[in-house]
């Protein structure tokens, strides 16, 4: 039984939070928490399957089995030291409240009959709600029973989600012609004690002339950059400029380019692995299915190939972009056939991805932003020496139901990698695909 008198807060856990993070229940500190056994039956559901969220149910499943053991569970079990204890609580019955505002008997109800039933069983404690679900949320404050997102792997700072070059007005003449002249300024020289961050770029402007550069930690100096094409595909704006340097830089293994529909993030990056087909073995583009209206892959017709066909064509698109900037004929245009031909380059669903090993290759993942923490997690400790991964996406066009700007993979990833020598992040503002795509996207 859970104490009647302790200070600490009761959290009950949806079952969204557990296929979010197998681990969330080391993440309340003492407080304790309950596991409504409807969860237990939706996550049979989601056993099996090859999908992040089949690996979160099964990976969920085991940790309880190693926590409980062969004992009996209805006392409850301790998480460990400085933890709270995790309890199991079977149905409990619809207040009268609740049978007036909802007549169906789904799993969502009867978590908040649990919730409803704890909240008023430990009235010196405070019960806590924990789900990805809005509507969920909105109906347990409806009844007077507190409910809050899963936490733990939001983003703090949201600076970083919008955060743009950093432009310098009025810089000094003198030190733009220093960048063009030997390459390089100090930070000093920027302004005293000015401490970028690692690989942060720079615009400065003087009064006759600017420059493009970016910061380099190990030499912790300002280097300018030069506006370079890749594979057929020129920078058209200083965004796209600090993306291909970026991109081009074998030291760089980690590259987050985010920004609206149009603004060049997955051109740019396959234009880059293609420049560079050299220095890696093999260029990757994945991306994650997130199924139209809530249905499967199934529901499609066809077979494997053609079901995630239509996902798959914006990268095809990109890729037809490269290809006909060069003429049918041309040494450059044949390369990119033969790598397909030889599965140098492959376009694939990021489910074909997990479980594998991935040394020396140019790893461009679209779409992130539709990615869990933990699936980026994932991702990136496949990378193997010498492989560099590119993760793009829009922070405003997330499909997931149970993500939002601040708890997204992509977010995620670019909030705690920040300041790393190995990783850099470019917030591309300007749509380069039309005036009418750049119109419509700031206007509608």
């Amino acid at each position: 039984m859970l104490s009647t008198t302790k200070k600490s807060k009761i959290f009950i856990l949806d079952t969204n939070v557990i296929l979010h993070d197998h681990t969330c229940i080391y993440q309340f500190q003492d407080n304790d928490i309950i596991l409504p056994i409807t969860v237990l039956e939706e996550l049979d559901k989601f056993k099996r399957g090859n999908d992040l969220i089949n690996y979160q149910a099964r990976e969920f499943t085991r940790l309880l089995d190693e926590i409980v053991g062969d004992e009996l569970f209805n006392g409850g079990k301790q998480l460990g030291k400085g933890l709270g204890k995790l309890r199991i609580e079977t149905g409990k019955p619809f207040s009268d409240v609740l049978k007036e505002s909802f007549r169906e008997d789904i799993p969502d109800h009867r978590i908040l009959a649990i919730a409803d039933y704890t909240s008023k069983a430990y009235p010196k404690r405070k019960t806590i709600l924990v789900s990805k679900d809005i509507n969920l949320r909105m109906k347990a404050k409806s009844l007077g029973i507190q409910a809050e997102d899963y936490k733990t792997d939001q983003v703090k700072d949201e600076s970083i989600l919008d955060k743009t070059v950093s432009t310098f007005d009025n810089f000094r003449d003198d030190l733009i012609e220093v960048l063009y002249n030997q390459g390089s300024i100090s930070t000093e020289e920027v302004k005293p004690n000015f401490i970028p961050e690692a690989n942060e770029c720079f615009i400065f402007k003087g009064s006759s002339s600017s420059a493009l550069a970016r910061y380099d930690v190990k030499s912790n100096r300002i280097y300018r950059i030069e506006k370079k094409p890749a594979y057929g595909i020129k920078p058209r704006n200083a965004e796209q400029t600090f993306s291909l340097n970026i991109l081009m830089n074998p030291e760089i293994k980690l590259v987050a380019l985010t920004g609206k529909a149009g603004t060049g993030k997955t051109l740019l990056a396959l234009a880059a692995a293609i420049e560079q087909n050299r220095l890696y073995e093999q260029v990757l583009l994945a991306r994650p299915i997130v199924a139209l209206s809530n249905r499967d892959l199934g529901y499609l017709p066809g077979d494997a190939d053609e079901k995630i066909s239509p996902y798959m064509q914006p990268l095809y698109d990109n890729l037809a972009v490269i290809k006909h900037s060069f003429n049918p004929r041309s040494n450059e245009y044949q390369l990119i056939e033969d790598m397909q031909k030889e599965e140098r380059l492959n376009i694939t669903p990021l489910a074909y991805i997990r479980g594998r090993s991935l040394s020396n290759a140019f790893f461009i993942i679209d779409e992130a932003q539709n990615l869990t923490p933990h699936e980026i997690k994932t991702i990136i400790t496949r990378a193997g020496e010498g492989t560099k991964m590119v993760f793009t996406g829009d922070l405003q066009q997330i499909d997931s139901p149970y993500l939002d700007m601040k708890s997204n993979g992509l977010a995620y990833m670019t909030d705690k990698m920040r300041n790393q020598d190995i990783f850099a992040h470019i917030n591309l503002v300007k749509g380069e695909r039309s005036y009418l795509a750049e119109l419509a996207s700031n206007l509608l």
